[in-house]
């Protein structure tokens, strides 16, 4: 009789070489600390600390109580991807079939959906640097390699066109685009927006801190480019975190193989969130620009704050809800320093390392909290710094 082996636990090396995602490390850290007593301030994550808009709230409740929680299309609800689309067609005058929208549990899910559909193994896919941390560990997930082009706070984070042609080579397959970009709140303008979609490469333009723009405009890489992949969801700008549903817009070649994947790998995003988003999407838009408003004064304070302390802010961030600060003349090593700022100062914030590195020695804070809150993280990092 053959002798049962038990099966082999370690780890495959794709899995194992998966870097953690600093953000959620000092997170985790900051909530063991708050378990002991300690009383810790938040700006490490990018979570709006405003409520979910009620009419929003409201349709979700009536979406349950009327039983609507059942599995519904695999690339979503019909009403909310034709929603989609009419957003797109009235903030961007682009036009989108409800066939190329898929409705996905976080743009997350959209993200692993899109670089599978894209990328063959050993194809390459380039990024800025810095850049979102998932980024890369998606793109090697399915056998590409990522190819980081610098950028710099001088030129506000943005995109060379020039340096992004000598990274292009026989296999660059797509080019990664934030637009608000997390980590530096960047805005990229349209005209380097567009020469990316002149390039060859397809476009994948991440949009989820669309409408969160403070001067200026923001763009859709679908006004210049029908081939785009667009990454979009409800997280950022309805403070929907917690629902997990965002959604990809594919031009229509890729959407039988994204649908496959999606009825494999997830089935469909839940139900009755969905019917919360078409709400969001039809009725929010006040209690969006509200918190708008109120982000653009927080990043006013924190800007102000982060200088006074002595970091370097040399291109002022005009999107999302992130300031990147140079933060050289305190440390070298950012994720140390990140560290110390929880353990002492109490106050949680980004190693500018987890986001590439051309970040390190920055350090990224999110404005995503109250003022009182950020006046009070100012303070103890102060008294951090004249104590060290």
């Amino acid at each position: 009789m053959k002798k049962y082996t038990a099966p082999e636990t370690r780890v495959p090396e794709l899995v194992q070489g998966m870097k953690p995602f600093l953000a959620m490390e000092i997170m985790e850290k900051a909530q063991e600390l708050e378990a002991k007593g300690r009383h810790i301030i938040h700006l490490e994550i990018g979570e709006p600390d405003l409520e979910t808009p009620a009419c929003v709230r409201e349709a979700c409740i009536r979406a349950l109580q009327d039983q609507k929680s059942r599995y519904t299309h695999s690339l979503g609800l019909l009403e909310l991807r034709e929603e989609i689309c009419r957003q797109y067609a009235e903030q961007y005058n682009v036009a989108v079939t409800p066939n190329r929208v898929l409705v996905t549990s976080g743009t997350s899910p959209a993200m692993l959906l899109a670089f599978s559909v894209l990328c063959h193994p050993g194809d390459e896919v380039i990024l800025s640097d810095p850049h979102y941390p998932c980024y890369p560990n998606f793109i090697r997930y399915v056998g590409a390699r990522v190819r980081a082009v610098p950028v710099y706070e001088a030129e506000g984070f943005q995109y060379s066109l020039g340096a992004v042609r000598e990274y292009l080579g026989a296999k660059t397959r797509a080019i990664v685009v934030n637009s608000p970009a997390n980590p530096t709140g960047t805005v990229v303008s349209a005209e380097t927006l567009e020469g990316l979609t002149r390039l060859g490469p397809a476009v994948v333009s991440d949009e989820i801190y669309h409408g969160l723009v403070y001067e200026g405009e923001t763009h859709s890489a679908l006004e210049y480019s029908r081939e785009a992949f667009v990454l979009n969801g409800f997280s950022k700008l309805y403070a929907m975190t917690g629902w997990r549903l965002g959604y990809l817009i594919a031009p229509e070649p890729f959407m039988r193989s994204l649908q496959t994947l999606q009825q494999n790998f997830f089935i469909s995003a839940n139900s009755f969130v969905q019917w919360g988003a078409i709400t969001a999407l039809r009725e929010a838009g006040e209690e969006v620009e509200a918190m708008r408003r109120i982000y653009d004064s927080r990043r006013i304070l924190l800007i102000e704050g982060l200088r006074r302390l002595g970091f370097g802010i040399e291109v002022e961030p005009t999107g999302a809800f992130y300031v990147l600060a140079n933060a050289g003349r305190f440390c070298t090593d950012s994720r140390r320093f990140a560290f110390e700022i929880l353990e002492h100062a109490g106050v949680g914030t980004t190693p500018g390392i987890d986001f590439g590195p051309n970040a390190e020695g920055y350090i990224r804070f999110t404005y995503a909290n109250s003022k009182e809150n950020i006046e009070e993280a100012l303070d103890r990092i102060q008294g951090f710094l004249e104590s060290r």
